[in-house]
């Protein structure tokens, strides 16, 4: 080894020790704080400190391209988390956004499951799903590991009793006293709605209430039973018993190996139908050409403190990441999310202006009709100051007439629109009335999952920075 790199190696070591012991995630950071690697760890000092080992031989341990890499590793960093199940999600998410050179799982676009439960319906069935309905169920999760929520479910079956067919059950249906009930009903793991064995009322207060009870709770009233039963097989020498219950009741605990819709958010479940959505789009954006390329911009701060941008780009309805850009607000003091919007317009589409860049179909921005006279004002004044399209002097230096030409053709058929959240109300360019479309309106759906994206990927970010100031500004 030689000097130069011992050196590095053991500043990067004496920086390790100041790391926690408790689980989160780690960054292996190249040169101009590029993120090489993003690792999960349930102890982040040791986890971190085993790639930097004086006698360990990475190639032979870990492999030639772990070795490649950590050759490229300047510092390395690290973000700390309240629990593995945090880390686990958070790590997903950020090799998704991040897309580190050195990360070749959870790059695809692969999401955690959820349990659903169609509360909507006479007789709700529970499931587990990848993609949720848009409308009429409850869900729990994400859960990290989707071999364990397929065994709870099996035990919370045989405990609640509930239904997991796919078939349409109604109430008034006369037909269903004369349905022959499934083996499930034999073997008292579920109470046969289908064969009209139990009342709606009945079935979602007591099957489903419970149910929902029992997983938004600590669950301490079955696993003090469990534990109970465990106790008296084993004095009773039933051992396979005993670990049939203790089975049990390591999958019951594992239901907290999850994490919350609305925090843990993958918006890419809900997505709607892109191809229909797109149509829509055009249909009430009015513009010549069809809707392809769309932005979406956020900001997020907290009291004007390490305020940030960011900016996703959609392709035909689907997240381009390789588009998704950051940035640290830079000219902005204080609290003014229009001015921080503002910036973030300029910095983004002064190489579109300059021909340089293609320029988007629709900018949506995340907010409500300030931010997107905002960000209407952003673009006049770039216009403005751009001599080649105000009209008041010559062309600018080696532009070709047909670049500008085309530049202008392409800012004047930009639109932009905004959508603000609660209400979810639209706004268009040049309107100030809201437009409101239908909650299951393909349009709407893709609007907010880019609204969704821009402002999941901004918080990201910032919290990164607020944390550690980890993954440089662009």
């Amino acid at each position: 080894m030689s000097a130069e790199k011992s050196s590095k190696f053991r500043a990067i070591r004496e920086k390790i020790k100041s790391f926690p012991t408790g689980p989160g995630l780690y960054f292996m950071k190249g040169s101009a704080d590029k993120v090489l690697y993003v690792g999960k760890a349930k102890n982040l000092r040791s986890r971190a400190a085993s790639y930097f080992q004086q006698s360990g031989d990475l190639t032979v341990s870990r492999g030639p391209k772990i070795a490649e890499m950590i050759s490229k590793v300047k510092t390395v960093d690290f973000l700390e988390t309240s629990n593995e199940v945090e880390a686990v999600l958070a790590e997903a998410r950020l090799i998704k956004d991040i897309r580190p050179p050195y990360n070749t799982d959870l790059v695809d676009d692969k999401t955690f499951p959820y349990l659903e439960i169609t509360t909507g319906e006479d007789f709700p069935g529970v499931y587990i799903t990848r993609k949720p309905r848009p409308r009429g169920s409850r869900l729990f999760g994400p859960f990290a590991g989707a071999k364990d929520l397929r065994g709870v479910l099996v035990v919370l079956q045989k405990i609640f009793k509930f239904r997991t067919c796919k078939l349409n059950i109604s109430e008034d249906d006369p037909k269903r006293r004369f349905f022959r009930p499934c083996i499930l009903y034999s073997i008292k793991q579920c109470v046969a709605p289908c064969a009209a064995k139990i009342d709606k009322s009945e079935y979602k207060k007591v099957v489903i209430g419970d149910l929902i009870r029992f997983l938004r709770s600590k669950r301490s009233t079955i696993l003090r039973r469990l534990r109970k039963q465990m106790a008296q097989a084993a004095e009773a020498l039933q051992y396979e018993k005993a670990a049939m219950f203790r089975d049990r009741i390591r999958l019951i605990e594992r239901l907290d190996r999850r994490g919350t819709p609305d925090e843990d958010v993958q918006p890419e479940v809900f997505a709607a139908d892109p191809t229909e959505a797109l149509i829509q789009l055009r249909q009430f954006l009015q513009t010549p050409e069809p809707v392809r390329i769309i932005e979406g911009i956020d900001v997020a701060n907290i009291g004007g403190a390490e305020a940030v941008g960011s900016l996703v780009k959609f392709i035909d309805g689907r997240p381009f990441k390789s588009g998704y850009r950051r940035f640290k607000i830079k000219t902005v003091k204080g609290i003014d999310d229009y001015a921080m919007i503002a910036e973030v317009v300029k910095r983004r589409y002064k190489y579109a202006l300059r021909g340089e860049e293609l320029w988007p179909d629709l900018v949506l921005i995340d907010g409500g009709l300030g931010h997107l006279r905002a960000a209407e004002a952003a673009f006049r004044d770039m216009i403005a100051t751009t001599p080649a399209f105000a009209g008041t002097a010559q062309k600018e230096k080696g532009k070709k007439k047909s670049t500008i030409r085309d530049t202008q053709y392409a800012i004047r058929n930009t639109r932009i629109a905004s959508i603000a959240k609660r209400e979810e109300e639209i706004f268009l360019q040049g309107s100030s009335k809201p437009l409101k479309l239908p909650a299951n309106s393909p349009a709407r759906k893709l609007l907010q999952y880019v609204r969704d994206e821009a402002h999941r990927f901004a918080q990201h970010y910032f919290h990164i920075l607020r944390t550690k100031k980890m993954i440089g500004d662009k």
